[in-house]
């Protein structure tokens, strides 16, 4: 693969977020206008306006601050104290233990440490094992390193105990050669949560396959009413290579500050520090110090938080189904991922369309999954009474482009 080709695996043009930043005045110009009012929704992302970052991130990062240097040129894996009281947490949440001093690494976002845990397990001619629908960099990143993509479907739309990843698949993969299998649980872009089942049987063929395993949990937190979520850290049977994927930029609100962490196998850890520190060095020394406010929100915070999200949901989820849009329901996380009807428009029109003449920004779902053109996500981690406005104005735009 030459430079050219790796730089177009990246597709940057409609990755989330990236499309109310494009200026296609031309196709605006065609517009004649706004056909429905409303205010302005980007489904793309997170309003933090919406949601605002946990109490007390501010003074934290300014205490950071104030600390000067040594805070602002931490260690490559992150302030040494900071990763002890992470790792605490982390343990405790995951229900394994977590050395901070060899298995934790803080990183620039998850979207850092993905790139890093990739990056440090592939290469040239590596086959990796991917689930489709995921998260739209799982696919690009792989690519970029000229590692070699097996798809495994993802099937999110039928009943619940039919609903998961194709194990079948995982095991051919696997034995067909597959060194590293990545996935997203709660799973982005449909919200499923891999069921405690599902999440023994992929650790124990990793074991057995000996697969490494990058697992992204970004999601972890926010689970809505009885729903259980399994760690594959804590299996009893797992494999020797895995790497854990959390950060505080979702659920929390965090984005801004760009945090994440990655722990989890020791010399990997090890690799991703190398990486980092040729790619820039480490998370902001400053933005670190924010850290310290994760897993320790105010007694009810989390739960509200949660409340919210799940309200907002299942109004989406009726507005939706009412107007015959197949939907799941998300088990956790903030999107929802709807098929749309055939339209008289490819989806990327439509799309633009959305944003031109509805005021809607969403994601296309072929980021995801390239073969999904009949799909978008949206982020619902928006204020509720506009999210709710956007979605019927989705719906009326359907309508109007209905083939």
């Amino acid at each position: 693969m030459n430079l050219s080709e790796k730089f177009r695996a990246l597709e940057a043009d409609n990755a989330p977020g990236q499309e109310v930043r494009q200026k296609d005045d031309d196709f605006k110009a065609r517009m004649l206008g706004n056909i429905m009012s409303g205010a302005f929704v980007d489904f793309s992302h997170g309003d933090v306006d919406a949601f605002p970052p946990t109490p007390g991130s501010s003074k934290a990062w300014s205490d950071g601050f104030e600390k000067g240097g040594k805070q602002a040129y931490t260690e490559y894996r992150g302030e040494a104290q900071l990763r002890e009281r992470l790792a605490a947490r982390l343990g405790q949440f995951t229900g394994n233990a977590v050395s901070a001093s060899n298995e934790l690494i803080i990183t620039p976002g998850t979207q850092g440490a993905l790139f890093l845990a990739l990056g440090a397990t592939v290469t040239e001619g590596t086959k990796v094992a991917i689930v489709e629908p995921d998260y739209f960099a799982n696919r690009k990143i792989v690519n970029f390193l000229g590692g070699i993509v097996v798809p495994i479907p993802l099937h999110y739309l039928g009943k619940p105990s039919e609903n998961g990843p194709d194990l079948s698949r995982i095991e051919d993969a696997f034995k067909d050669g597959a060194k590293v299998f990545v996935f997203s649980t709660p799973n982005n872009p449909t919200g499923f949560v891999y069921s405690p089942e599902i999440i023994a049987a992929i650790s124990e063929l990793a074991f057995k396959y000996d697969v490494t395993l990058i697992v992204d949990q970004l999601y972890s937190r926010l689970l809505y009413s009885g729903e259980v979520y399994t760690h594959l850290c804590a299996c009893e049977i797992r494999p020797e290579n895995l790497i854990t994927i959390m950060g505080p930029s979702k659920t929390e609100s965090l984005s801004g500050f760009r945090l994440g962490v990655a722990f989890g196998t020791s010399w990997i850890i090890e690799r991703m520090e190398r990486l980092q520190a040729i790619v820039s060095l480490r998370a902001a020394g400053y933005n670190q110090a924010a850290l310290d406010t994760w897993f320790s929100e105010p007694q009810g915070w989390m739960e509200k938080r949660i409340e919210e999200h799940e309200a907002i949901r299942d109004e989406l989820l009726t507005i939706f189904r009412a107007a015959d849009f197949p939907v799941a329901t998300p088990q956790a996380g903030s999107y929802l991922f709807p098929q749309l009807p055939p339209l008289n428009v490819e989806l990327h029109t439509f799309i633009k369309l959305l944003r031109y003449q509805a005021n809607v920004i969403v994601t296309a779902g072929t980021e995801f999954k390239p073969s999904l053109t009949n799909s978008i996500r949206l982020n619902f981690s928006q204020d509720h009474a506009a999210a709710v406005a956007a979605a019927e104005r989705i719906v009326k735009m359907v309508e109007i482009y209905r083939r």
